[in-house]
């Protein structure tokens, strides 16, 4: 089986195709960096716009990439949410299009499912069912536990911030160029973790919620004490940033091994085992936090599970596969799927839905 997935959920538009026996067969992923750069963060009108501009050349590139034309396919995915809903429009109308017209199954696949989903195609039996998953990116914190296709259950997740966002918004606060967040991790590597005495909100407490608001507030007083009487963050030196980063990695590092330990011993009572751990999303792709992680599951003598880099940030593969999965249990959707802006993990259906 062969799966077209689209993704334009927020400022990436992709297209990519995969097969059923795991190979990645074209992924094309067009970045709206360079658009979004003047403001300092996503504009939804632009990045909705971009998208229209940009999908149907991608989507030719991909079947030219993997040699194949649209009756080669056996069905087509796109995000349907969540997301910044001009955007999954664009995504979902086009998958339509080419389903109708092609006479193919459409999907619509949620985009936390694509993420939640790829360890599958990455990692094979490694990440077969039950499995921990650690969500994290620039709008979700969460941990689950993922059953199946479509069968997720929510342990715990961000009561404000989300880990991404934390690390974009101190980063800007730092004077940092956007995006913040790849730069934070950059910079850390020159510092010292040690320099700053930051808080750890929520370690130590019972469940599997993340907080980061404090952490966030934190670094920011310690800016405006470095900045000096006049408040310029231009008065920080490169070291100043580096071991704000620094210790504002070592932080969020503490905060995830402590929730996520948890969250292990959660699923251990459950399932009788205390993971693996999966770990997805943008933030994923920090390899220090990756790290730090690795040590956790080596602890507790299980596997950490971790996409690719490449495939931690939005992209189509995710999305096909997801689809994919979907699609060989007959889990199809009707032409009038309707795109949300918001759709939790734990509302999806899935097989076990109809069993």
């Amino acid at each position: 089986m062969k799966v077209l997935g689209i993704e334009t959920s927020c400022d990436e538009t992709a297209a990519a195709i995969v097969d059923s026996d795991h190979n990645i067969l074209a992924n094309r992923v067009l970045s709206q960096l360079e658009e979004h750069e003047p403001y300092g963060g996503v504009v939804p009108e632009i990045a909705a716009r971009s998208h229209m501009d940009h999908l149907d050349r991608l989507i030719r590139e991909a079947l030219d990439e993997a040699k194949l034309g649209f009756e080669d396919l056996d069905g087509i995915a796109a995000t349907a949410g969540p997301g910044l809903i001009g955007g999954v429009f664009v995504g979902v109308m086009t998958a339509k299009a080419i389903a109708a017209a092609r006479k193919l199954p459409f999907l619509a696949v949620n985009h936390l499912e694509g993420h939640a989903l790829t360890a599958r195609l990455t990692e094979g039996e490694a990440a077969a069912f039950p499995y921990l998953l650690l969500l994290v990116s620039g709008g979700h914190c969460q941990l689950l536990a993922v059953e199946d296709v479509g069968c997720y259950s929510r342990l715990g997740g961000t009561i404000d911030d989300a880990v991404g966002e934390a690390f974009d918004k101190t980063a800007k606060m730092m004077g940092l160029p956007y995006p913040g967040g790849p730069l934070m991790e950059q910079i850390a590597k020159s510092g010292d973790a040690t320099r700053f005495d930051l808080p750890r909100p929520m370690k130590g407490r019972p469940g599997c919620d993340f907080s980061f608001s404090g952490l966030k507030t934190a670094v920011r007083k310690k800016i405006l004490e470095l900045a000096g009487a006049d408040g310029a963050v231009s008065n920080l030196t490169d070291q100043d940033r580096s071991d704000l980063a620094a210790s504002f990695q070592a932080a969020v590092g503490d905060v995830l091994i402590d929730r996520c330990a948890h969250a292990m011993d959660f699923f251990a009572a459950r399932y009788g085992r205390p993971g693996p751990l999966v770990v997805a999303g943008g933030v994923a792709a920090n390899l220090a936090l990756r790290s730090r992680l690795t040590e956790l599951t080596d602890q507790r003598q299980t596997r950490l599970l971790a996409p690719p880099v490449k495939l931690c940030t939005d992209n189509g593969v995710m999305i096909a596969w997801a689809g994919l999965e979907r699609l060989r249990l007959g889990l199809t959707d009707s032409l009038d799927f309707a795109p949300r802006p918001r759709w939790p993990l734990d509302q999806l259906t899935g097989v076990k839905d109809r069993t």
